[in-house]
């Protein structure tokens, strides 16, 4: 158990210039994921030659960042989005949508595969285990923004973060350690067999499925998605996090099953 300690979320500054630890955190996870990439690229069985990974890695950014701007307007404020569309283009406010951003990057990845020519799957099961680096430094930017708490715990729990004054689960570092170091360890680890197209996109939809419907359970909802309720949408316990996830889960499964039935594989490269 610790107090939380108020950390500033701006990292430095250059005069009206501000630097914040979210936006660092963000270039972070591009960072790690490229470099990533880069030395799978170097493989024979990779679908692109490490040189296109650094524009693979800028419409990844370009589909998490407008994908899950987006996202979080229309899933958690679409009301003020209706009354004022201008507030989609507020980004230093805050508010990004992982399933948001999940559909960004699956539609630029549709973009990028068209691009080198080489199959849709192909391209997200590349990239998706160096997705995840990227959603682990976003909960740490999380946390030291000091937003997305969990629910009021024992103050006795060696888990327990006191946050004014109140002990609470530190959803933020949970979801840290699932989606991104056990789901990085669980992608990375498959990903280096030979396995079929689709499956480590398949396997990256259950995981991180299971890992935030689960979290859920601990994680306060947005109040303002349904006030009368605390902010569940249904049954004192469902979230709007847990509805955005349970499909990711069967779609995932649907993947996973077409990957091995078809057991199709990514043809070496030539060059």
């Amino acid at each position: 158990m610790f107090t939380y300690p108020e950390i500033d979320p701006i990292a430095f500054g250059f005069g009206p210039v501000q630097v914040r630890w979210y936006g660092l955190m963000y270039l972070g996870g591009f960072f790690l994921g490229w470099l990533g990439a880069r030395s799978r690229a170097g493989k024979p069985t990779s679908p692109m030659s490490p040189a296109l990974v650094d524009d693979l890695v800028f419409y990844v950014a370009v589909g998490v960042i407008a994908g899950g701007r987006v996202g979080y307007m229309l899933f958690y404020s679409f009301g003020e989005l209706i009354a004022n569309p201008l507030s989609l283009l507020r980004v230093w406010e805050g508010g990004m949508s992982f399933h948001g951003g999940l559909i960004g990057v699956l539609v630029a990845m549709g973009l990028f595969a068209r691009k080198i020519d080489q199959p849709y799957f192909a391209v997200t099961d590349f990239i998706a285990t160096w997705v995840t680096p990227g959603l682990g430094l976003g909960r740490i930017g999380n946390f030291i923004n000091g937003e997305l708490w969990g629910a009021e715990t024992s103050p006795d729990a060696f888990w327990a973060v006191i946050v004014n004054g109140v002990p609470r689960h530190a959803t933020q570092l949970y979801e840290a350690a699932l989606e991104g170091l056990l789901l990085f360890a669980i992608l990375w680890g498959f990903s280096l067999k030979a396995r079929p197209i689709r499956a480590v996109s398949g396997l990256f939809l259950i995981f991180y499925g299971i890992f935030r419907v689960t979290i859920e359970f601990v994680r306060l909802p947005d109040v303002h998605l349904n006030e009368a309720a605390d902010g569940y949408l249904a049954f004192g316990w469902l979230t709007m996090g847990q509805v955005l996830s349970m499909p990711m889960i069967i779609a995932g499964a649907v993947l996973f099953w077409l990957a091995y039935r078809d057991n199709v594989f990514v043809e070496k490269r030539t060059e």
